[in-house]
């Protein structure tokens, strides 16, 4: 797969890259050809990157810090000499009933899930715009088209993160970049084992006609994909990756 999707030359920014998903995604980028540029809050950022080999590096930023986002891509562009790829995919959950949601955390799950990937694609898409390509994927959710109990705030981030890649597919398609969501549902990761584990898990996979969650490979597959020229034509997508959950 990486040989039919060569992304050969190519510079991606992955956002939470030091384990799970991201790192998934960063070492499939690479083993592709392309460079990756591994954005995270964690200092392990550093051996994660140094893992992958020279084909990558380690940058600790906290993407809370919406008004440094500037400053980060820059960095990186200079780092790299382009800008190919952008994957959002650093996101947090804080799961509350509707009677119990706090302020503070719906304004943190809101700038992490929403403000801080809007604003990467904004400036990431200045250096596309010069390039005539470019490719903005952003890691959603199933929640950004179903309804879970106690993620009212993720579902709403989840869901505004979707709304606005179609923006960006419209308004940056002339350009040659393509913008596109994908939404999974509860993969196999360390974090995700914290809440979908014993009972709680067995029945959400009884949901999915697949019978299981996803892997982190599978994820990572699909950023590949829409990562590569062969998916030009695929622009404003939400692609669900969730074993038949929604359709049901």
């Amino acid at each position: 797969m990486t040989i039919l999707f060569s992304l050969k030359n190519q510079v991606a920014i992955v956002t939470g890259a030091a384990s799970g998903i991201g790192y998934a995604i960063a070492r499939c980028l690479s083993e592709a050809g392309a460079k990756v540029a591994m954005v995270d809050r964690a200092e392990e950022i550093k051996s994660a990157a140094q893992n992958l080999g020279n084909s990558a590096q380690g940058y600790v930023f906290d993407l809370a810090n919406v008004d440094a986002l500037g400053e980060l891509v820059e960095q990186i562009h200079h780092d790299f000499g382009r800008i190919d790829i952008l994957v959002n995919n650093a996101g947090i959950g804080m799961l509350e009933a509707v009677g119990e949601v706090q302020l503070t955390s719906w304004n943190a799950t809101m700038l992490i899930n929403m403000t801080a990937p809007f604003f990467l694609a904004q400036h990431c898409s200045r250096f596309m715009k010069m390039q005539g390509f470019g490719r903005l994927i952003n890691i959603s959710s199933q929640a950004s088209v179903i309804a879970l109990n106690e993620h009212a705030a993720y579902c709403a981030s989840k869901s505004g993160m979707a709304s606005f890649t179609r923006v960006l597919a419209a308004e940056l398609g002339p350009f040659g970049i393509t913008a596109n969501a994908i939404s999974p549902t509860v993969v196999e990761t360390e974090l995700g084992k914290r809440y979908w584990h014993g009972d709680r898990a067995e029945q959400m996979k009884q949901k999915i006609p697949a019978r299981r969650f996803a892997t982190t490979d599978e994820i990572a597959g699909a950023v590949l994909y829409l990562s590569s020229k062969e998916a030009a034509m695929v622009n404003g997508e939400n692609l669900v990756v969730d074993g038949g959950y929604s359709v049901i």
